[in-house]
């Protein structure tokens, strides 16, 4: 999540987004003031699902009548191993623990330069030198990269965190990734720096880190054939084993994965990247200025894989050299997340006014075979109002149990988490109103229990959010 890019974005167009005001307000709109597509009339009919926002006399996070939080950490707090708690907390996911606990793996998007945020103290005086050898960069035991994950156990009878530790170590900018059906996450890099006077190693890789309620740190294996590229997130569909994953460029890719063993990535497999069928190099991102032609809503489009060779691209041209071949060009893959049999994911950028859309992919049955080419999977646009006070820079998302796609913003202006019935409507969920500016990610609920979890990344607080959610 790059908000030097964004910035660039807000420059280059005519966006003429206000403050937002409560969709309440806005439920007798004509659709035309939405947007001009007829398929998706009605955007805000929706609006009052949960009701008006109430003010936090707290100051972080403004809920609807009926729900409430608790903060599990904030940046700087000590943690059960004796590190501090890191700051800029990104994607994140819930596993049910061994006594109804939930055990949340929670990335943290550090360099080695912001160790006023890293686990180990403003001189890394705190630096755990005995277990180096479990980092992927430690840095020369001078810089180790601060990014990674921890992981925290939080009892939701008692509303209270039982342990939280470090994961993961020694990797850069952890922005989000996302979890497996076998109970681990994926923690991803949002980088491609190269070895240099302390990076030990090339950076730009995928992690897996076991949710687990035994507190120890994970050793660090990159996941190379997954490729090197500006990670974001990943989903992986349960049926296949399949992961799929975004990248965090203004032009960047769609791929997959298909491992040679779904149940160990570890051993290796085979990346590709998506494709229109019949559409070299289709651009998805409707940027009026490319002269593209326009991607539609809601059609189904056949897509086709493409498979990517030199995936350590130490030059990164992965994605160049995979549109040259054919590949779709989205803007900014975010937030991905599998459910109701689909992949979802963001483009924080995407649109006409370039506030982010989501599309979704309906996988072939005959994903990663050769007979998916006689009944291919398809690419559909989910949601673009281009609106920027019902969807501005879209970013993390997930899905509830009643099939509502939620989603986090990482907008210039006040961050809202969102949710979107199965008919496209928008709805309102919650408001960062920490001075309103900061980031909110890594959203995702709780398996066993009513509860949201999510981070807002500057100053770095973890919050869980009790409510009436609706279950369809």
């Amino acid at each position: 999540m790059n908000p030097t890019s964004r910035r660039k974005f807000i420059t280059h167009t005519s966006m003429t987004a206000g403050g937002f005001l409560g969709l309440q307000k806005f439920v007798n709109l004509q659709s035309e003031e939405l947007d001009e597509d007829a398929n998706f009339q009605g955007y805000a009919n929706e609006a009052n699902i949960y009701g008006p926002l109430i003010k936090d006399p707290n100051r972080i996070l403004d809920l609807p009548d009926g729900f409430s939080y608790d903060v599990l950490s904030k940046t700087g707090d000590p943690m059960t191993d004796g590190l501090r708690t890191p700051g800029a907390p990104d994607g994140m996911a819930a596993f049910e623990g061994s006594h109804g606990q939930i055990i949340l793996v929670r990335n943290h998007e550090l360099s080695d330069s912001q160790t006023f945020e890293g686990p180990y103290g403003i001189q890394n005086e705190k630096l755990p030198r005995s277990e180096l050898n479990k980092f992927y960069d430690g840095g020369k035991g001078i810089r180790p990269q601060l990014g990674g994950t921890t992981t925290v156990v939080f009892d939701p009878q008692k509303k209270g965190v039982q342990k939280s530790f470090l994961s993961l170590a020694g990797t850069e900018r952890n922005c989000a990734g996302g979890p497996t059906p076998w109970g681990s996450w994926i923690s991803c890099e949002e980088t491609v720096s190269l070895k240099d006077e302390y990076r030990e190693c090339d950076h730009g890789y995928n992690f897996e880190v076991p949710a687990t309620e035994s507190m120890f740190l994970n050793k660090a294996e990159p996941i190379k054939a997954m490729g090197r590229f500006n990670h974001e997130a990943v989903a992986v569909d349960p049926l296949t084993g399949i992961v799929y994953q975004t990248e965090d460029r203004e032009d960047g890719l769609i791929t997959r994965y298909i491992p040679k063993d779904k149940n160990h990535l570890l051993s290796g497999g085979v990346l590709q990247a998506l494709a229109v069928v019949d559409q070299q190099g289709c651009d998805t991102r409707n940027w009026a200025d490319t002269g593209a032609t326009k991607f539609p809503k809601n059609v189904p489009l056949a897509v086709k894989w493409i498979t990517l060779e030199n995936i350590h691209n130490p030059e990164d041209k992965l994605r160049h050299e995979a549109h040259q071949a054919g590949a779709a060009i989205f803007a900014r893959g975010e937030g991905m997340w599998y459910g109701n049999n689909r992949i979802y994911f963001a483009c924080t950028s995407g649109g006409a006014s370039k506030s982010g859309h989501i599309f979704y992919y309906q996988p072939s049955p005959y994903e990663g075979t050769a007979q998916e080419r006689d009944a291919p999977g398809h690419l559909i646009l989910y949601v673009e109002p281009n609106n920027t006070k019902l969807i501005e820079y879209c970013d993390n998302l997930t899905v509830s149990k009643s099939g509502d796609v939620v989603f986090s913003e990482d907008g210039d202006k006040d961050q809202y988490i969102r949710g979107i019935t199965s008919s496209g409507k928008i709805y309102t969920i919650a408001r960062s109103s920490y001075h309103g500016k900061s980031e909110m990610c890594g959203v995702c609920f709780a398996p066993n229990h009513p509860i949201l979890f999510v981070n807002i990344q500057r100053p770095g607080i973890t919050l869980a959010i009790h409510g009436p959610w609706r279950h369809g």
